[in-house]
């Protein structure tokens, strides 16, 4: 039963993004010409470099402290 559940919560959660998408997409034509300068698209790369190095080494740090212990209750050093 919980596997039946699992694919149906991920065969919804996959349609939402596609309509999503389908409604971007629609609203994204609808505004016309919409041009980005090279300034703009070097600073939208600079955002999503720097975005994806947080969560990267954030998750990295959550990880090795979660295999080292640090987040035990109770956990006594030396």
């Amino acid at each position: 039963m919980k596997s039946t559940f699992s694919w149906v919560a991920a065969a919804v959660a996959c349609a939402v993004v596609v309509v999503l998408g389908f409604v971007i997409a629609a609203l994204w034509i609808g505004i016309g010409d919409s041009d980005i300068s090279t300034a703009g698209w070097l600073a939208m790369g600079l955002g999503v470099i720097v975005t994806l190095a947080l969560g990267i080494g954030l998750m990295a740090l959550v990880f090795i402290s979660s295999r080292r212990g640090y987040d035990e209750i109770g956990r006594k050093d030396g």
